[in-house]
């Protein structure tokens, strides 16, 4: 799809701000890493036009890369692609996020949209560096945003409006699913979302080893494991069905799943995942306590 000159789909347009300000369709992701660089293909694969789109980062063969692969400008000049885009979207490391926004500020409007991906920083710590009114959404995506299968959680800024909330829901929503938070639960969503392939992926190899353990070879435990856990997981979004209800539909009386709830409650699965949890989000917010939150 890199190349073409797609219109961007209605369904996932930018809303356009109250008059006289011109509707949002350019966007800048700089930084574009691992996360930037899935967010970049997502807005591609959804049709966004690829020059409408403006990469950055530190390395020049990257950039190249990018730019072939996806048809969309690219450039080591941070500034440069802030100048160009109504959105800005800060993919750096929260380390040289301060940096960055030095380095760009000049070139944001208090009409143009900054939206930070950058883990623990909060809204007011960003918008301190850029000119007053400047809205600011942050954002906290997880890693499966990588196949366009993420959950983003948002919150807004200071002076962020629905059409700026909006605008950033039609951004991370080509790679994925989208919910709005309060600021204040941005590290709960660390925790559980953030944090949460981890224990998918514990999950996964668990049960494959498990397989193994019975008798399965490697490559049919693995297979069955993680195909058991995607279906399980499209039930469980597509269905609508407390997961409660669900697991109740798996284990008739006297069968083989209830007697391994029994196995899994007598070991704790539920309190295990609920203290994992619980502690990622401690650990995030004693993280974000270095950018001077309370």
């Amino acid at each position: 799809m890199a190349g073409t000159d797609k219109a961007f789909p209605a369904a996932v347009r930018f809303p356009a701000v109250s008059s006289p300000s011109p509707p949002r369709e350019k966007v800048c992701v700089i930084g574009a890493g691992n996360m930037g660089g899935a967010l970049l293909r997502g807005l591609i694969e959804a049709g966004w036009k690829p020059d409408s789109v403006f990469a950055t980062g530190p390395n020049p063969e990257r950039m190249a890369a990018l730019e072939q692969e996806l048809g969309i400008r690219t450039s080591t000049d941070n500034a440069e692609a802030a100048a160009f885009a109504d959105v800005v979207v800060l993919g750096v490391k929260p380390q040289i996020l301060v940096d960055v926004l030095e380095d760009v500020k000049g070139h944001i409007a208090s009409e143009n949209l900054v939206v930070s991906i950058a883990a623990g920083v909060p809204t007011w710590s960003i918008e301190e560096h850029l000119a007053e009114g400047t809205p600011v959404v942050r954002t906290m995506p997880n890693m499966p945003a990588t196949v366009l299968q993420g959950a983003t959680a948002m919150c807004a800024g200071a002076t962020a409006t629905e059409a700026d909330m909006e605008a950033t829901r039609a951004l991370f929503e080509c790679v994925g699913t989208v919910v709005e938070v309060d600021e204040s639960l941005m590290d709960a969503v660390t925790g559980l979302s953030g944090t949460g392939p981890m224990y998918i992926f514990q999950i996964i190899e668990g049960l494959s080893d498990a397989g193994v353990k019975v008798g399965l070879s490697r490559h049919d435990a693995n297979e069955l494991a993680v195909q058991t856990v995607v279906g399980s997981a499209l039930m469980a979004k597509e269905s609508g069905l407390h997961p409660a209800q669900l697991k109740d539909m798996v284990t008739s009386p006297g069968g083989t799943a209830v007697t391994a709830l029994h196995s899994l409650e007598r070991g704790g699965l539920r309190a295990l995942l609920i203290d994992a949890v619980e502690a990622a989000t401690r650990r995030s917010a004693e993280l974000g306590e270095r950018y001077g939150r309370d």
